[in-house]
């Protein structure tokens, strides 16, 4: 996208991504926690730490009970019900395969979003999804520990739940909540000029630094004051104080440009939809990793496989890889709970994306676009089609990011494609 990108939706290009994407697969290296592991962890740590990395941040939500693909809106819409899918085999099918309650996905016990980011929630999710597309506590801090061996300077690491709230709205406000803890962070540490923070967004969660990015342009943009005061409308209508509080305090950097106070912000999205534009200019490094399987014969080998109703039976054991990041595109969605913040989301939803319906849905899918026209792109086979059919064992492609064995091949990548090369 352009600079000064001003919350333009992402072109969902088709063409070749050219010497921006890379191709790997998981490989079976050092166990984890191995010496050898260890070691791997620690030269990945050097690598973060020379390129001036003094901050890691793990975002992320639930898989669990937050419906991922975002089929309320789908359903709300009415697409079956209104004829959209006659003559379109398997149509049906796979909105059962992405409907919550029938897809196999658990519900989250006793809580739906807005997800708290509380260690109370934090340990639910833990218990409930395990590594499955969540950066556990034990993860985080494992991660920690090896990346610092060999550091007389640690590098701290955070993990932050967001709220879940898959709908425009509530990215807009997890995007404020960012930038907060991000100025937090730099405040913290006495981050400037020359150093460097580093987020891992896993699925959806990714979304947010997109908007983000937006925000942070260093010109000043029609979109950012035009966001942030729909997102303080929000807050005094819905008695959000804390969401205004936020807005208050970073509005005034983002147009000095000085939220992060010369610091330099890395972006790593692991299995994210495509949908916002990003803003390359507010931003540092940026790159896009998605789990993925060639299933194409047509020799675009960078595309998702999105054929009915091949996909209905491709999709049940991750057989292309990660079917949330390709379907959880424009036109999904979870529905705001409250008339104020449906009328809210509208507003927002008018400013940053342009699509809306069934059909447009359906069309966007069927791009079957794996990354975003900004950033270094990386296809990797993670090496979870096994055959299995139990949801659990793969929650269709989406989980394999966050496991435990993809730790260092993570971040091995990462100091490759940002601080090696």
């Amino acid at each position: 996208m352009p600079i000064e990108n001003n919350f333009q939706h992402d072109e969902l290009s088709r063409k070749n991504p050219g010497d921006r994407l890379s191709t790997a697969e998981l490989t079976v290296g050092a166990q984890p926690e191995s010496p050898a592991w260890f070691e791997a962890m620690a030269d990945g740590g050097a690598a973060l730490a020379q390129a001036g990395v003094h901050a890691v941040v793990f975002l992320h939500g639930s898989i669990h009970g937050t419906d991922v693909f975002g089929i309320q809106r789908l359903d709300e819409v009415g697409g079956l019900k209104r004829g959209y899918s006659r003559g379109v085999s398997g149509l049906d099918a796979l909105l059962a395969a992405m409907r919550e309650g029938e897809n196999g996905i658990p519900p989250l016990p006793g809580l739906k979003p807005p997800l708290p980011d509380d260690e109370a929630t934090k340990a639910l999710v833990d218990q409930q999804a395990g590594d499955a597309g969540n950066f556990t506590h034990a993860y985080v801090k494992l991660f920690e520990q090896a990346i610092n061996k060999r550091l007389s300077q640690p590098i701290s690491c955070t993990r932050i739940l967001w709220t879940c709230e898959h709908h425009h709205l509530g990215r807009a406000m997890a995007a404020v909540r960012l930038l907060n803890s991000l100025r937090t962070l730099c405040e913290q540490y006495a981050l400037g000029q020359g150093k460097r923070l580093l987020v891992f967004a896993h699925g959806q969660a990714g979304l947010v630094p997109a908007l983000a990015s937006n925000l942070l342009c260093p010109s000043p943009i029609t979109g950012r004051p035009k966001l942030l005061g729909l997102l303080r409308d929000y807050a005094g209508s819905a008695n959000q104080p804390h969401l205004g509080a936020a807005i208050s305090t970073i509005e005034p950097l983002l147009n000095a440009g000085t939220l992060l106070n010369g610091a330099s912000l890395d972006v790593v999205t692991l299995g994210t939809p495509v949908r916002y534009g990003w803003d390359p200019s507010g931003i540092g490094t940026l790159l896009h990793v998605v789990n993925h399987r060639n299933l194409r014969t047509d020799g675009k080998t960078w595309l998702a496989k999105m054929e009915l109703p091949q996909i209905t039976m491709e999709m049940p054991i991750a057989w292309g890889g990660d079917y949330v990041q390709e379907l959880a595109v424009a036109g999904t969605d979870a529905v705001p709970a409250t008339d104020v913040a449906k009328s809210a989301n509208k507003a927002v939803w008018e400013l940053v994306e342009p699509y809306d319906g069934f059909e447009r849905w359906l069309e966007c899918a069927r791009r079957a676009v794996r990354f975003p026209s900004d950033g270094r792109c990386l296809l990797v086979d993670y090496k979870d089609c096994t055959g299995s059919t139990n949801v659990r064992d793969h929650y269709y492609g989406h989980a394999a990011y966050t496991r435990l064995n993809a730790m260092l091949f993570n971040l091995s990548e990462v100091a490759r494609v940002f601080y090696r090369s």
